[in-house]
């Protein structure tokens, strides 16, 4: 096989692990690969040296210049504030307990079809009704109700 063909083949491998295992990175490493395929394909290069070189430089050079672009396309925009919820969609509505919750301690609830960790004050068994009356990040504080 071509090793133009083998360089494409392995960025496009990498390009399409990007999705699979994101974390921006492996995409430059897949257009790097891409670069020195081209290279191969135009006969710029032709030592094995000179294509790893060429494909570490690259892949370097476009994840230092273009990281901060793709990662907008590729992981979305966050706006301050957006995930912020109105609590009263939560307060003095009713939970069901998945699990038993001691007294001022943990366990599981489920809210429209969500479960959610619960800090609870009193002791509520599994399956009781409970009503939310706050919440602190993803866990709701719950009484018994």
């Amino acid at each position: 096989m071509n090793p133009a063909t083998i360089w494409f083949l392995a960025g496009l491998a990498m390009v399409l692990a990007e999705f699979f295992l994101p974390g921006i990175v492996l995409i430059f490493l897949g257009l790097g690969a891409w670069v020195t395929s081209f290279a191969l394909w135009m006969g710029w290069v032709e030592t094995t040296s000179a294509q790893t070189a060429l494909f570490g430089l690259s892949s370097l050079v476009l994840l230092i210049g273009l990281r901060r672009l793709f990662k907008g396309w590729l992981m979305g925009r966050s706006i301050p504030g957006a995930a912020e919820v109105d609590l009263e969609e939560f307060l003095g509505k009713r939970a069901r307990a998945l699990s038993s919750i001691a007294a001022d301690g943990v366990g599981k609830v489920e809210f429209k079809g969500v479960h959610w960790n619960a800090h609870s004050e009193d002791e509520v068994p599994s399956g009781g009704t409970v009503v939310i009356t706050g919440r602190e990040g993803l866990a709701l504080k719950v009484r018994r109700e």
